[in-house]
C-alpha cells in the first residue's frame, strides 16, 4: 500500500491541524496510507532533549519514515520567511538518504502556517522545497483548478497550501483552507499510486 508521509512541525497548533487535514485528503484515495509525523523541538543554546516519544499526538519522524515513503507532505510555520528550525534540523541530517537517492522521483508537497497575512508564507514554501528539490522529488503544487485559491481571504497559495493564523495563532483553519490543504494531500497520494502501478 502506498504510504505519504505528512511531516510537519507546529508549535501554537495551526501546523498540525492543517498536517490533519491533508492526511484526510491522502485518506481519500482508495488503497493510500496517510503516516503523519512531527519533530521534536529544539533548544537555541543546544540540541533540546526529548522524550522518544511525545506525551501527545504524533509520533516523532525517523529517518526510515523518509525511506519507507512514496511521497512526502511537508509543513511548517513560516520563521521570518523561512521554514521553522526544527524541522530544517530533521532535514539537515538526511544525508544518507540524499547519498542513497531514497526520495528520487518521489511526489512531495509542502504547506505553511503564518501570524500575518503577509508574514513570508510563500518564500516559506520555497524554502521547504529546495531541500525536497535536491533530493530528487517531483515537487507538487495546487493548480488553480481548485476553486478555493480565488475565494480564500485568508491563506492559499499554488505553491502549497497555508494558514493565516493570527496575532495570538488562535485562529481556525477557515473552510477554504481546510479544503486546499485536503486538495494537496489527495494530489500527492493520486500522484504516488499512479505512480506505484
Amino acid at each position: 500500500m502506498p504510504t505519504i508521509l505528512v511531516l510537519y512541525y507546529s508549535r501554537y497548533g495551526a501546523t498540525k491541524n492543517m498536517a490533519q487535514q491533508v492526511g484526510r485528503g491522502v485518506k481519500s484515495v482508495d488503497g493510500v496510507e496517510a503516516r503523519i509525523r512531527t519533530v521534536p523541538a529544539v533548544s537555541t543554546i543546544c540540541e533540546a532533549v526529548e522524550d522518544s516519544i511525545p506525551e501527545t499526538g504524533y509520533p516523532y519522524v525517523e529517518t526510515a519514515d523518509l525511506e519507507e515513503c512514496d511521497g512526502l507532505v511537508l509543513g511548517s510555520p513560516t520563521r521570518f520567511g523561512n521554514m521553522a528550525a526544527p524541522l530544517k534540523y530533521f532535514l539537515d541530517k538526511t544525508s544518507s538518504q540524499w547519498l542513497a537517492g531514497a526520495l528520487i522521483d518521489k511526489p512531495a508537497g509542502v504547506f505553511t502556517s503564518t501570524s500575518s497575512l503577509h508574514g513570508g508564507q510563500e518564500t516559506t514554501l520555497t524554502s521547504m522545497m529546495l531541500p525536497l528539490l535536491h533530493h530528487g522529488m517531483i515537487i507538487m503544487g495546487l493548480p488553480y483548478s481548485e476553486k478555493e485559491l480565488f475565494s480564500t481571504t485568508t491563506g492559499g497559495t499554488p505553491y502549497g497550501p497555508s494558514h493565516l493564523a493570527g496575532p495570538e495563532s488562535n485562529n481556525k483553519l477557515s473552510e477554504d483552507e481546510k479544503k486546499l490543504c485536503f486538495a494537496l494531500g489527495k494530489r500527492v497520494a493520486r500522484f504516488a499510486k499512479q505512480l506505484k502501478t
